[in-house]
């Protein structure tokens, strides 16, 4: 089962449910949020309650698209209540382009493992433990809130002091925090954790700035658990043509970590545990056009699809201009 938001032809906020290749309007409901605090509130998962609401009219979702009428498949009324963040070295081969970015800055001498190396061989070594033992924690960090987040088909801006504008093609897992503190998974969704590689190529520990971006999931979310293997393309159109297009791999066959592991590690600070929160976990890629050399312009745009995922995630990069940063007292 997959699960849009869009707009209607009226302008009204809507919920779209596919199941067997068919796509129909949920009733009763204006968000994915809405649904979800209705499965909370009754006995049944999201499915029991998509069915109790009933199904309204035959949706193309390819239309919606095309019209710009799609939203990221979760928001949350007050948007500083959706949490943005996400984990690195996690796939297998994840390691490579960030342990050039060290040894190219000369931070280790040669032979030497760089911190992203071994921060990799943790996770190989005990990121995927047995079923009740704690695995060893992952890099983390955090992008921001609900204010980040780049509509499915919207431009994704890149502030005018960004060394870069790279996309990061993996996987989001969709939190709802239920009424006890408890972490409620919804499924998975595509998402373009975009970053600034060469503003972190300068020095691993600018990182945090680096990851202070926009972003984009969606436009499907994946009701349920996440597929072993996933192989999608990631690509960047420039002018109509594709630039650049390179396979990306995910789920727990390509990982160095468990999807468990990971979670664990996110919702064990109570911080994250906020009843009515929503949180997008980034899982992390080891798919970058930046490490093929691809440098972005104003208007390309970034293609991410994996057919088990539903419609693809289009989202054309804007550099935004330059704004004055005002500082001012009240004393």
């Amino acid at each position: 089962m997959h699960l849009i938001q869009f707009f209607d032809d009226k302008g009204n906020r809507a919920v779209g449910v596919t199941r067997g290749g068919d796509t129909r309007r949920v009733n009763g409901v204006s968000s994915v949020y809405e649904l979800v605090q209705k499965a909370l509130a009754g006995a049944g998962g999201l499915a029991a309650t998509v069915e109790a609401a009933g199904l309204g009219e035959t949706l193309d979702k390819l239309a919606l698209a095309r019209e710009g009428r799609l939203l990221a498949p979760i928001d949350h009324p007050d948007a500083a209540h959706l949490h943005v963040t996400g984990t690195g070295l996690t796939h297998l081969g994840s390691a490579a382009t960030r342990d050039a970015m060290h040894k190219a800055n000369g931070e280790k001498p040669a032979g030497e493992l760089t911190d992203s190396m071994k921060m990799f061989r943790m996770g190989l070594e005990n990121g995927k433990p047995a079923p009740g033992e704690k695995g060893v924690q992952p890099e983390w960090f955090y992008k921001g809130n609900g204010h980040i987040v780049a509509n499915p088909g919207k431009a994704i801006p890149s502030p005018s002091f960004a060394l870069d504008a790279g996309e990061e093609p993996e996987i989001a897992g969709i939190y709802v925090i239920d009424q006890n503190g408890q972490p409620r998974r919804l499924g998975f969704a595509l998402g373009n954790e975009f970053s600034d590689h060469v503003t972190e190529r300068i020095n691993y520990l600018y990182l945090a700035h680096s990851k202070l971006r926009a972003c984009s999931f969606g436009p499907e979310l994946r009701v349920g658990d996440l597929p072993r293997h996933i192989e999608g393309k990631s690509r960047i159109i420039r002018d109509g043509k594709v630039l650049w297009e390179k396979p990306f791999l995910s789920g727990e066959d390509n990982m160095s970590h468990t999807i468990a592991n990971l979670e664990y590690h996110h919702f064990k600070y109570d911080l994250f545990c906020q009843p009515g929160d929503v949180h997008v976990h980034m899982f992390g890629t080891a798919t970058l056009s930046f490490a093929d050399g691809i440098s972005t312009q104003n208007g390309d745009t970034f293609e991410i699809e994996e057919s088990q995922f539903g419609l693809p995630l289009r989202n054309p990069v804007h550099v935004e201009a330059e704004k004055p940063v005002v500082i001012a007292g009240i004393y």
